[in-house]
This record gives C-alpha cells, structure tokens and sequence, in this order.
C-alpha cells in the first residue's frame, strides 16, 4: 500500500480498493472521515455519480489526510484512486452473491454438463456468450448436441438418452428455428410425428415462411428427402383457403391431388450451405464450425486457439476465428477487448485505441476475422495485443458461393460503449 494507514482497509484485497465499502473504509482510516461523511462519498462514488458532488469531497478529504501526518501530494493521488475505483466498484455483498452464483454454476457444468447446457439454451436471451459458443463449449467437453427435429424435438430444448456418450444428449427444441414462435412450436411438438412434408404443411397451421425455416435448417432432415427436394416438394403441396366472406374464421379442405411430376433429382448441399444455412435458421450448429472450412486455406504460420497455447509468451503471432463478443468499456480508455472462436476453442484479443481507429469497421461488424499481434501469457491469463487485422469474409465468400455470408453468421454480443 502507499501509506500504512490504507493497510488494515485493504489487506483482504491486497492494497487496491475493490469494493465499495473499503471506500468508506479508507476514508475513516486516512482522512479521519466521520462514518456519515464516508457513506456521503460512497454515495457520491454510486452509479448514479456526478464528477461535480465526487470532487466536493476532494478538499475535505487532503485536508483530513494531512491532519492525520498524511503528505497533500500523497493524499490527492489517493483521492484520484477512489475516483478511478467509481467506475467499476460494487458491494461487497454483490461480489459474495456473484461468486456464489460462480460456483454454482461451475459443479453444475462440471457435473452435470448437458443439463446445465439444456438450461442455458432455453433461457436465452441472457448473459455474455451466444448460444452458439455455448453449444461449442460443450462439444469440446464431450456434450452431444442434436440438431432441431419435427419428429423428436419439443418446443423447448430437451435431454435425450445417448448412445455414444454415458450423459444424456440436448436436443435444440424447434423454438430456435426462425419463424417458428412458442404457440407454433408447441403445436408441431403435439402434433407430431409427421411422415412427410404434405402432413407438415396440412396438418398444421404454420405458414410457407415457418415451413420453408423448418426444413432450411435441417428439422425435417429425418423425413428422408433432402432439403432442396423438400422444398420443392413444399411447393406442391395443397393447402386449405380461406372461404370467401367468412372473415378468416372458416377454411375448405385442400384437395388431395397428387403431383403430376416426380421430384428431380437436386444436388445436396455443401458443408458451407449447410452450416450457413443452421446459423441463419437457427443462430446456432450443431456441426461444422466456419474455421474448419476456412483452416486449410489460410497460412500455415496462423495458429489456432490449440497451437497458442503452446506459443511462448512476447511471441509474434497471427491467430483467426469468429467473432463471439467485444468489450469497449468507459473505464478502459478506447481499449477494446475482443473474443474470437474457433473450432478447437477461444482466443482473447486487447486492441489498442490506436488499432481500433484504423480497423473499425472489422472490429464492429466482420464476423471472421485475422488477428496479428504479440502473444501475452500470465499465469494462465493468455492474451493476443493486436497490431493488425483482417477480415476473412472475402476468402469465405469465394469458397461458400454465399453473398450473403456477414448476415447468416451470429452477431457478436457487444458490451460497454460503442
């Protein structure tokens, strides 16, 4: 600590103010702060802060200091600490309530993995990774996920048994599919099983777009016709009208006639067709990652989030992967954090104020993205410090045929300041 009144207040935190009540407690200890003083600038010091009622607590807290044997110089530089502490600051009882949450969390997904990951999934929107880092997480740990299903999923995500695995398998509940809401899903879940597109399409009251969603993103895979004939066959199928006059409320039986013409034989599609296709459809694969597409095509002097590991720390080093979440906090002072994936695990990256004006736009908006920097180890903190980057997107358009590739893959969660 810098004054040997600041020991006892932060002996638990080793020297640095991380809650707010060492604030009330530094100020009693240093500045000789009355117990309503403190609270005022702990209150001060609160979310709801204003630089003007922090600094009116400035004067009285050197003067207080110096009283104590305390040097003015030493007490402001103190003073400005605390200051810098009301950004991020929170209750030690916050902090207690967290850690616990932490660890629960922690058996749970240690023990019980594919449950822990079923909860996760049926709770969206929430929290700070999107559900398709969420899925992958738990791949790398064994977890079989399934993709959504007419026939076996239900609305919400569920568990089913697995015969690869000791733990039970998440099936993605048809929820997720875009197009499908929860009044929808309930109704296929009930309604099913379905022995072709025809039942799908008349014995539910889905409409074309649901129904082209459906088989898109592979829930109707199991009705034993590929997805390009699938919907042609969609195409053909009969539908019930409204009857004229009746507001919508009475509808006249479709009539059963069969298609005059066999379904053509389409081609299947691609790797990138079908994971681009699950990402659009349904925010979320279950299968190929982009980066095991994208891997054989970049230099081999790009590491994956494996090889880093074994990189030593002030390294030169060039890593890829998708976009998962950026962080530009107010506290942090234009530096931006960014969390890339790809298909073996996550790769942490700190872009300089510097590097972000000149690479905006990829950091905002590029969902595949080549990072060159330094390689930073800490204990087992690991980080890439960028001096460049690339977006990817151009050399995955070429090998996917999509244009419209930027817009099928899951956004970035962001956070803090943009």
């Amino acid at each position: 600590v810098d004054h040997p009144l600041r020991a006892e207040p932060l002996k638990d935190t080793l020297g640095g103010v991380v809650f707010q009540d060492q604030v009330l407690e530094v100020a009693m200890a240093l500045a000789g702060f009355s117990v309503g003083e403190a609270e005022g600038l702990r209150r001060a010091m609160s979310r709801k802060r204003s630089e003007e009622a922090i600094e009116a607590f400035r004067g009285r807290f050197v003067e207080g200091a110096v009283a104590k044997g305390v040097d003015a110089k030493l007490a402001d530089a103190v003073y400005d600490k605390l200051v810098g502490f009301s950004g991020f600051g929170f209750p030690k009882s916050h902090a207690a309530a967290f850690g616990l949450l932490a660890y629960q969390s922690a058996w749970l997904r240690h023990h019980y993995p594919a449950e822990f990951l079923c909860a996760l999934l049926n709770a969206q929107p929430m929290g700070f990774y999107p559900p398709a880092s969420l899925v992958r997480d738990a791949q790398r740990r064994g977890v079989e996920v399934r993709p959504p299903d007419v026939n076996l999923s239900q609305a919400k995500c569920t568990i089913e048994l697995s015969n690869t695995v000791l733990q039970g398998a998440v099936r993605i509940g048809l929820e997720y599919v875009a197009s499908i809401g929860e009044d929808d899903a309930r109704a296929l879940a009930e309604a099913a099983p379905f022995e072709d597109v025809v039942q799908l399409a008349q014995r539910t009251s889905i409409g074309h777009d649901g129904l082209e969603s459906l088989i898109a993103s592979g829930a109707c895979d199991s009705l034993g016709v590929s997805r390009r004939g699938l919907l042609w066959e969609l195409g053909l199928v009969p539908r019930s009208e409204t009857v004229p006059g009746s507001g919508g409320e009475d509808r006249q039986l479709a009539h059963p006639l069969d298609p005059t013409a066999a379904t053509p034989e389409l081609p299947e599609l691609t790797e990138w067709e079908q994971m681009l296709a699950s990402y659009r459809q349904t925010s979320l694969s279950v299968g190929t990652h982009p980066m095991e597409l994208l891997r054989p095509h970049l230099p081999a002097s790009v590491l994956s989030s494996h090889d880093l590991c074994q990189a030593p720390d002030r390294a030169r080093v060039a890593v890829a992967g998708m976009a998962v979440a950026r962080q530009r906090p107010a506290t942090a002072k234009g530096v931006v954090f960014m969390l890339l994936e790809d298909e073996f695990g996550q790769v942490n990256l700190i872009v300089p104020p510097q590097v972000y004006e000149q690479h905006r736009a990829i950091v905002r908006g590029e969902p595949l993205i080549l990072a060159h920097g330094t390689f930073e180890r800490v204990e087992r903190n690991q980080n890439v410090v960028v001096r460049k980057l690339e977006t990817l997107a151009p050399i995955a358009r070429r090998l996917s045929g999509a244009a419209d590739l930027v817009s099928a893959l899951p956004d970035a969660h962001h956070f803090g300041r943009r």
